[in-house]
């Protein structure tokens, strides 16, 4: 793409343009390594100090940033700029011209029953089984499989190495081995939902493994059989959920957050990074159970420590007994 000049930004994308509307932009770049020919973005107030440094063509940057911002070189100010950027993002990719075309990639193996919206992509080598339905505008990346009977609703994104629709981890005991549960349900996804990369999806196995439109999934996630994701939920890489959990809707899992099954999240819940759910959610907010890290040496000690608390607690009952009984002897006395 041609380099393009802020007029044409603003034109597109709205926002408060100041400055020379003619400079050319030949590049989105952040805002420490921003040349001159190139746009960047301010969404952290702590880092308004690199408004004086950096070298960017044109910052875009919030109203209470606007005076300094202006004060240095062209700008556009916008209530988000976050969103002014991510928006800019998708409108400048497609002026390169390299979003994938519509249609099926020569390598994939579509089954014959499927139905694929003829707006939709496929990438190379990935595998749509029997049944599957994918709508209008959906991009399905190299490597992916949807197995079948799936629903994939439109303007979704399944990035490269996603499994749709994999067996469910379901087997009964008989003695010492296990006999396997056939996975007799689906995976439904609603539209503008995100799959990240090698992200896994099993089937439900009665009925279905829901998600919800809007939902957005990072890489390498494991959704287990029947667990349903309200609208709008996001969860960051390496978030496990266990079977017939129910994840309500604009929920935040941060990184390596694990959902034990059978349990619900309300709407609004928010966990921070590796904290393990092990019941249910019923109010939002934000959950926190992660141990602060600390030198090895003194993680030991304090180690040490946590073995013994159940001693340490059966101790001071008996403390607790003796003072009450104590005290109760001295009570009369006193009274006398």
């Amino acid at each position: 793409m041609t380099a393009i000049t802020l007029a044409e930004i603003a034109q597109a994308l709205g926002g408060q343009l100041h400055g020379d509307a003619s400079i050319l932009i030949s590049a989105i770049a952040p805002l420490e390594t921003a040349g001159l020919a190139e746009i960047t973005f301010l969404s952290d107030a702590r880092l308004v100090a690199l408004l004086q440094s950096t070298r960017a063509a044109c910052v875009i940057v919030h109203p209470a940033q606007a005076e300094q911002a202006q004060a240095r070189g062209a700008c556009i100010v916008t209530r988000d700029p976050y969103l002014y950027f991510a928006r800019l993002t998708q409108w400048w990719r497609k002026r390169l011209g390299d979003m994938p075309e519509p249609g099926i990639h020569p390598s994939a193996v579509v089954h014959p029953d499927a139905q694929i919206d003829p707006t939709a992509s496929v990438g190379a080598l990935s595998v749509i089984e029997a049944g599957v339905h994918i709508g209008a505008h959906t991009r399905i990346g190299s490597r992916v499989t949807i197995e079948r009977h799936c629903v994939i609703g439109a303007r979704c994104v399944v990035q490269s190495g996603a499994v749709i629709g994999g067996d469910g981890f379901g087997f009964a005991k008989e003695g010492q081995t296990w006999v396997k549960i056939e996975q007799l349900g689906a995976v439904h996804i609603g539209d503008d939902v995100e799959i990240g990369a090698n992200t896994c999806i099993d089937r439900g196995a009665l009925g279905n493994t829901v998600l919800a439109q809007g939902v957005k999934l990072d890489n390498l996630i494991q959704i287990a059989h029947n667990v349903q994701v309200g609208e709008n939920t996001a969860m960051a890489a390496c978030v496990g959920i266990s079977g017939s959990t129910k994840i309500g809707a604009n929920c935040t899992l941060a990184g390596g957050v694990g959902v034990v099954g059978h349990i619900e999240l309300a709407d609004n819940t928010h966990v921070s990074g590796a904290t393990v759910i092990s019941r249910s959610l019923t109010e939002p907010g934000r959950y926190t159970g992660v141990y602060p890290f600390e030198p090895h040496a003194k993680w030991e000690q304090n180690a040490a420590v946590l073995r013994q608390l159940k001693k340490m607690r059966d101790r001071i009952k008996s403390l607790e007994k003796e003072l009450a009984a104590t005290q109760a002897r001295v009570s009369p006395q006193q009274e006398s």
